[in-house]
C-alpha cells in the first residue's frame, strides 16, 4: 500500500510535464477559437489521440497509479490549458468508466475501443444519466427499459439531458429504470450501439462556459438494443434486483440502513472534478499574477499595492489547499481507505468554490481588461461556474458531508 507523500516520483513528473506541454502548445492556443465556435474541437482531440493522451490506455495507466495522484495530476494540467477543450478530451472517459464499472470483460473489450476510435478516425462516447426532472435526485429518473423476452431485446424510452457528447457520440451509455419500486437501486446501464434507430439528439445547449464541449439532450423513442447490451448481463441484474428487494423488505421491518451504491460511486469520482477546478483556478491565478507584476499604475507595479497582493496571497492559498484536499481524497480512494467524513465531496466542494472565487478575483485584478475576451480570465471565469453544478452541486456536496458526519443515510 502506497504511503502518502507530496513528492511526485520521476515518472509522475515526466507525465505531468508532458501533459503541461500539450496543454500549453496545443490546447491553450486553440481555446479562444473553439470557445467562440461552440463546437467540438475535433482537430485537438485528434492531436491528443496521435500522441496517446486520448486513449483508454493512458487513463488506465493514470488510474492504476498506486499513489492515486495520476488522474488528479492529469486533470489539473489539461484543464489548466482550457476547460472546454479538456472536457472534450476527457468526456469519453465518463462513458468508459461506466462500462468498466458495470460491464463484463467481453463488453469492455467490445465497446470501449469503439468509444475512442483511432488517431485517424477519432470517436467520442456519451454517458447519459441526468434528466430534465432528475439531476441531483437520481431516484426521480423516468427513462424506462423494458425487457422483450421473446426477442431478447431491451426497449428504452425517455429523454436524457446535459449529456456530454450526447447525440454526436459513436456509443451512448444510458442509465434507465428497470424496477421503479426500488428507486435508484432499480436502475441499470445499457449500451446503445452506433446507428441504433430511435436515438437522436435533442436540444444542443448554448452554454455560459465550457463551450468547446458539446452538451445536448438525448431522446430515446422505442430504442431496441440486444440483450447483450445490458451492462453486466441479465443474470447479474436479476440477482442484484433480488438482493435489493430483500434489503428493502428487511429495512421496512427492522430499520436496516442500506447504503446507496450510486452515491458511493459519485463520492469516489468527485476528486477528479476537484482537480479540474484546481487547473482552471491555477490558470487564472497565473494570468493575474503576471499581470500584477507587469501592469503599472501611479509609477509602480500594481502588485506593490496591498489590496492586490493580499488577493493574490489568498488565491494561491486556496488553490494549494484545494489541491491538498483533492490529493488526500485521491490517495484515500486508491488505497482503499473509506471516506468516513465524505472527503471526496469535501475536495470537490472546496476546489469548485475556489475556482469560482479565484477566477472572479483574477477578473477584478485585470480590471476592464479582465472583462474583455482579449484576456483569457474572462473565459476562465465563465468556465469555472460549471464546477459548482455538475457531478453534484455545492449544495449536494454539503448535504453529503453533513449527513456523513451526522451518521444519517445518504439517499
Amino acid at each position: 500500500m502506497a504511503e502518502f507523500t507530496l513528492d511526485l516520483n520521476d515518472d509522475q513528473r515526466q507525465v505531468r510535464d508532458w501533459l503541461h506541454g500539450f496543454a500549453a502548445d496545443v490546447i491553450r492556443p486553440a481555446a479562444a477559437e473553439w470557445d467562440e465556435r461552440e463546437e467540438t474541437p475535433w482537430p485537438v482531440i485528434q492531436e491528443a489521440a496521435k500522441i496517446g493522451i486520448y486513449s483508454l490506455d493512458f487513463y488506465a495507466q493514470q488510474f492504476f497509479d498506486p499513489t492515486g495522484l495520476g488522474i488528479p495530476m492529469a486533470m489539473e494540467e489539461l484543464f489548466w490549458g482550457d476547460a472546454g477543450i479538456a472536457l472534450s478530451i476527457v468526456g469519453t472517459g465518463l462513458a468508459a468508466v461506466g462500462v468498466l464499472a458495470n460491464g463484463t470483460e467481453e463488453q469492455i473489450g467490445t465497446w470501449i475501443p469503439q468509444m475512442y476510435g483511432d488517431a485517424d478516425d477519432v470517436k467520442v462516447a456519451a454517458f447519459c444519466s441526468s434528466e430534465p426532472d432528475a439531476g441531483s435526485d437520481v431516484a426521480a429518473m423516468r427513462t424506462r427499459a423494458v425487457y422483450d423476452e421473446a426477442k431478447d431485446e431491451w426497449i428504452l424510452d425517455g429523454t436524457k439531458t446535459w449529456a456530454t457528447n450526447g447525440g454526436i457520440a459513436n456509443v451512448h451509455v444510458v442509465v434507465a429504470v428497470v424496477d421503479s419500486e426500488l428507486g435508484s437501486k432499480g436502475h441499470a446501464s445499457f449500451i446503445v450501439p452506433p446507428g441504433t434507430p430511435g436515438l437522436y439528439q435533442g436540444q444542443k445547449f448554448k452554454k455560459h462556459g465550457i463551450r468547446a464541449s458539446h452538451t445536448a439532450e438525448v431522446v430515446l423513442e422505442g430504442v431496441r438494443v440486444p440483450g447483450h447490451c445490458l451492462l453486466g448481463g441479465k443474470e447479474k441484474l436479476d440477482e442484484r434486483l433480488a438482493r435489493a428487494r430483500e434489503r428493502a423488505a428487511s429495512a421496512d421491518v427492522g430499520g436496516e440502513r442500506v447504503k446507496n451504491a450510486a452515491m458511493a460511486t459519485f463520492e469516489a469520482s468527485r476528486p477528479a472534478v476537484g482537480a479540474m477546478a484546481v487547473g482552471t483556478a491555477r490558470a487564472a491565478y497565473e494570468v493575474a499574477l503576471d499581470y500584477a507584476r507587469t501592469r503599472s499604475q501611479f509609477g509602480r507595479p500594481i502588485i506593490d499595492n496591498q489590496g492586490i497582493a493580499f488577493q493574490l496571497a489568498d488565491m494561491r492559498t486556496r488553490i494549494d489547499a484545494s489541491r491538498l484536499l483533492v490529493w488526500r481524497a485521491s490517495w484515500m480512494a486508491s488505497t482503499g481507505r473509506p471516506f468516513t467524513s465524505a472527503e471526496g465531496s469535501m475536495s470537490k466542494l472546496y476546489a469548485s468554490e475556489t475556482a469560482k472565487t479565484v477566477t472572479a478575483q483574477a477578473v477584478q485584478i485585470l480590471g476592464g481588461n479582465g472583462f474583455t475576451r482579449e484576456y483569457p480570465v474572462e473565459r476562465m471565469h465563465r468556465d469555472a461556474a460549471i464546477y459548482t453544478i455538475f457531478e453534484g452541486t455545492s449544495e449536494i456536496q454539503r448535504l453529503v458531508i453533513a449527513r456523513t458526519l451526522s451518521g444519517m443515510p445518504i439517499r
